[in-house]
Protein backbone atom coordinates (compact mmCIF):
# COMPACT_ATOMS: atom_id res chain seq x y z
CA UNK A 1 0.00 0.00 0.00
CA UNK A 2 1.10 3.75 -0.78
CA UNK A 3 -0.30 6.90 1.42
CA UNK A 4 0.04 10.36 0.54
CA UNK A 5 -0.52 12.80 2.76
CA UNK A 6 -2.36 16.49 1.37
CA UNK A 7 -2.29 18.98 3.65
CA UNK A 8 -2.68 23.12 3.90
CA UNK A 9 -4.46 25.86 4.85
CA UNK A 10 -7.61 26.77 3.66
CA UNK A 11 -10.29 29.65 4.41
CA UNK A 12 -13.10 28.30 2.05
CA UNK A 13 -14.21 25.04 3.53
CA UNK A 14 -16.75 24.46 1.93
CA UNK A 15 -15.61 25.50 -1.69
CA UNK A 16 -12.65 22.90 -0.82
CA UNK A 17 -14.93 20.21 -0.24
CA UNK A 18 -17.10 20.55 -2.87
CA UNK A 19 -14.05 20.36 -5.07
CA UNK A 20 -12.87 17.11 -3.37
CA UNK A 21 -16.55 15.48 -3.52
CA UNK A 22 -15.88 16.35 -7.59
CA UNK A 23 -13.16 13.45 -7.85
CA UNK A 24 -15.38 10.69 -7.44
CA UNK A 25 -16.69 11.29 -10.73
CA UNK A 26 -14.85 13.36 -12.45
CA UNK A 27 -11.67 11.53 -11.64
CA UNK A 28 -12.21 8.58 -9.69
CA UNK A 29 -13.33 6.22 -12.37
CA UNK A 30 -9.78 5.94 -14.46
CA UNK A 31 -7.64 6.06 -10.76
CA UNK A 32 -6.34 2.79 -10.73
CA UNK A 33 -5.34 1.03 -7.94
CA UNK A 34 -7.35 3.64 -5.75
CA UNK A 35 -8.31 2.44 -2.11
CA UNK A 36 -10.07 5.56 -0.53
CA UNK A 37 -9.40 8.57 1.37
CA UNK A 38 -10.02 10.21 4.87
CA UNK A 39 -9.95 13.79 4.98
CA UNK A 40 -11.07 16.78 7.43
CA UNK A 41 -10.39 20.12 8.63
CA UNK A 42 -8.87 21.48 12.15
CA UNK A 43 -10.47 23.97 13.95
CA UNK A 44 -8.00 26.50 12.46
CA UNK A 45 -8.65 25.79 8.68
CA UNK A 46 -5.63 23.28 8.43
CA UNK A 47 -7.09 20.80 5.78
CA UNK A 48 -5.21 17.14 5.88
CA UNK A 49 -6.53 14.21 3.59
CA UNK A 50 -4.98 10.78 3.74
CA UNK A 51 -5.00 9.39 0.59
CA UNK A 52 -4.86 5.68 -0.24
CA UNK A 53 -3.10 3.72 -3.25
CA UNK A 54 -2.60 -0.59 -3.86
CA UNK A 55 1.10 1.16 -4.78
CA UNK A 56 3.15 4.26 -5.69
CA UNK A 57 2.95 3.33 -8.98
CA UNK A 58 -0.34 3.48 -9.74
CA UNK A 59 -0.53 7.14 -7.36
CA UNK A 60 2.00 8.34 -9.52
CA UNK A 61 0.40 6.84 -13.23
CA UNK A 62 -2.86 8.61 -11.66
CA UNK A 63 -1.10 12.20 -11.41
CA UNK A 64 -0.25 11.99 -14.40
CA UNK A 65 -3.05 11.75 -16.18
CA UNK A 66 -4.32 14.85 -17.83
CA UNK A 67 -8.03 14.87 -15.80
CA UNK A 68 -6.07 14.49 -12.35
CA UNK A 69 -4.31 17.61 -13.13
CA UNK A 70 -6.97 19.87 -14.38
CA UNK A 71 -8.57 18.53 -11.23
CA UNK A 72 -5.39 19.26 -8.68
CA UNK A 73 -5.23 23.16 -10.61
CA UNK A 74 -8.83 23.34 -9.29
CA UNK A 75 -8.50 21.88 -5.71
CA UNK A 76 -4.97 23.68 -5.82
CA UNK A 77 -7.24 27.13 -6.24
CA UNK A 78 -8.84 26.36 -2.93
CA UNK A 79 -6.00 26.87 -0.48
CA UNK A 80 -4.61 30.03 0.86
CA UNK A 81 -0.89 29.17 0.15
CA UNK A 82 0.80 26.18 -1.36
CA UNK A 83 -0.44 22.37 -0.56
CA UNK A 84 2.22 20.41 1.48
CA UNK A 85 2.79 16.61 0.20
CA UNK A 86 4.44 13.75 1.83
CA UNK A 87 4.57 10.34 0.77
CA UNK A 88 4.75 6.98 2.53
CA UNK A 89 5.96 3.43 0.94
CA UNK A 90 6.53 1.82 4.18
CA UNK A 91 2.05 1.36 5.31
CA UNK A 92 0.78 -0.31 8.49
CA UNK A 93 -2.85 -0.92 9.22
CA UNK A 94 -4.10 -1.21 12.71
CA UNK A 95 -6.92 -3.16 14.36
CA UNK A 96 -9.67 -2.60 11.43
CA UNK A 97 -8.03 0.00 9.83
CA UNK A 98 -9.87 3.37 8.87
CA UNK A 99 -13.32 3.29 8.66
CA UNK A 100 -16.43 5.10 6.87
CA UNK A 101 -18.36 4.82 10.41
CA UNK A 102 -15.34 6.73 12.35
CA UNK A 103 -17.35 9.90 13.98
CA UNK A 104 -14.03 11.23 14.79
CA UNK A 105 -10.34 10.85 13.27
CA UNK A 106 -7.00 12.08 14.88
CA UNK A 107 -3.73 12.41 12.75
CA UNK A 108 -0.79 12.36 14.36
CA UNK A 109 2.69 13.55 12.95
CA UNK A 110 6.00 12.79 13.85
CA UNK A 111 9.35 11.63 14.01
CA UNK A 112 10.75 8.62 14.91
CA UNK A 113 14.51 7.45 15.53
CA UNK A 114 13.68 3.61 16.25
CA UNK A 115 11.17 2.29 13.21
CA UNK A 116 11.31 -1.27 14.19
CA UNK A 117 10.54 -0.21 17.80
CA UNK A 118 7.18 1.59 16.34
CA UNK A 119 6.16 -0.80 14.02
CA UNK A 120 6.55 -3.04 16.99
CA UNK A 121 3.89 -1.57 18.99
CA UNK A 122 1.10 -2.52 15.98
CA UNK A 123 2.25 -6.09 17.40
CA UNK A 124 -0.08 -4.92 21.03
CA UNK A 125 -3.46 -4.23 18.65
CA UNK A 126 -5.05 -7.02 20.99
CA UNK A 127 -4.22 -5.01 24.46
CA UNK A 128 -4.80 -1.54 22.96
CA UNK A 129 -8.55 -3.14 21.66
CA UNK A 130 -8.57 -3.68 25.24
CA UNK A 131 -7.79 -0.31 26.72
CA UNK A 132 -9.45 1.81 24.22
CA UNK A 133 -12.45 0.30 22.48
CA UNK A 134 -13.38 3.68 21.20
CA UNK A 135 -10.34 2.94 18.86
CA UNK A 136 -11.50 1.42 15.61
CA UNK A 137 -8.26 1.69 13.67
CA UNK A 138 -6.25 3.23 11.60
CA UNK A 139 -2.86 3.40 9.67
CA UNK A 140 0.01 4.83 10.07
CA UNK A 141 2.86 5.58 7.13
CA UNK A 142 6.51 5.91 7.91
CA UNK A 143 9.26 7.72 5.77
CA UNK A 144 12.90 6.23 5.17
CA UNK A 145 13.69 9.19 7.16
CA UNK A 146 11.84 8.34 10.42
CA UNK A 147 8.85 10.71 9.86
CA UNK A 148 5.70 9.53 9.86
CA UNK A 149 1.98 10.40 9.74
CA UNK A 150 -0.81 8.40 11.61
CA UNK A 151 -4.76 8.40 11.10
CA UNK A 152 -6.64 6.88 14.47
CA UNK A 153 -10.45 6.48 13.73
CA UNK A 154 -12.56 7.09 17.08
CA UNK A 155 -16.29 5.57 17.36
CA UNK A 156 -16.81 9.19 18.58
CA UNK A 157 -15.00 12.46 19.64
CA UNK A 158 -16.61 11.55 23.59
CA UNK A 159 -15.74 8.54 23.54
CA UNK A 160 -12.28 9.23 22.01
CA UNK A 161 -11.69 11.81 24.76
CA UNK A 162 -13.14 9.51 27.69
CA UNK A 163 -10.28 7.25 26.72
CA UNK A 164 -7.00 9.56 26.90
CA UNK A 165 -8.33 10.40 30.19
CA UNK A 166 -7.40 6.95 31.61
CA UNK A 167 -3.92 7.42 29.64
CA UNK A 168 -1.69 4.42 28.81
CA UNK A 169 -0.26 1.54 31.26
CA UNK A 170 3.30 3.21 31.87
CA UNK A 171 5.58 0.54 29.91
CA UNK A 172 3.14 1.59 26.63
CA UNK A 173 3.61 4.93 28.02
CA UNK A 174 7.16 4.66 28.37
CA UNK A 175 7.42 3.23 24.72
CA UNK A 176 5.56 5.39 22.91
CA UNK A 177 8.15 8.55 24.38
CA UNK A 178 10.80 6.83 23.22
CA UNK A 179 9.61 5.34 19.74
CA UNK A 180 7.98 9.22 18.94
CA UNK A 181 9.25 12.69 19.00
CA UNK A 182 8.15 16.06 18.41
CA UNK A 183 4.43 15.25 17.23
CA UNK A 184 1.61 16.99 16.55
CA UNK A 185 -2.10 15.89 17.06
CA UNK A 186 -4.44 17.23 14.35
CA UNK A 187 -8.21 16.82 15.18
CA UNK A 188 -10.79 16.39 12.54
CA UNK A 189 -14.03 16.73 14.15
CA UNK A 190 -16.16 16.33 11.03
CA UNK A 191 -14.23 14.00 8.69
CA UNK A 192 -15.49 12.69 5.66
CA UNK A 193 -13.99 9.15 3.69
CA UNK A 194 -14.28 8.08 -0.02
Amino acid sequence: MFIQVIQGRSSRPDELKAVADGWKDEVGPGADGYLGGTFGFTDDGLFIGVVRFASREQAMANSARPEQDAWAQRFGATFDGEMEFRDYDRVEIFLDGGSNDAGFVQVIQGQTDDIAGFEALLGHSDQLREMRPEVIGGTIGIAADGSFTQTVAFTSESAARGGEAGGPPPDVAATLARVMTGASYYDLHSPWFE
